[in-house]
């Protein structure tokens, strides 16, 4: 199933990020090659999504829970949502 991540960020996060931007990148690099992150990226300054494909949701809600970004208070708040795609090559329950 498919899986939508959203981070806030706090203001000014785009520099106050760098620090711990390298192991970000890692835990997310390491989640696409185990084939659980399909894509991710900002949303403006602002925060972030993630679209994981998993079977179970407790591995994107670790992943957030290890991320450096979360961990060194840089996201305000995230959440986690089904996403139950419908329509698209890759949707999950094709219609």
């Amino acid at each position: 199933m498919h899986y939508l991540l959203i981070y806030e960020a706090v203001e000014d996060y785009m520099i106050k990020r760098n620090e711990f931007r390298d192991e970000h990148l890692r835990l997310a690099k390491e989640a696409q090659k185990r084939g659980e992150l399909i894509l991710a990226g900002a949303l403006g300054e602002r925060g972030s999504a993630f679209l994981f494909l998993i079977d179970d949701h407790k591995i994107a809600e670790n992943f957030a829970k290890n991320d450096p970004y979360v961990k060194n208070n840089l996201i305000i708040s995230y959440k986690l949502l089904p996403w139950t795609t419908v329509v698209g090559k890759d949707a999950f329950n094709k219609i």
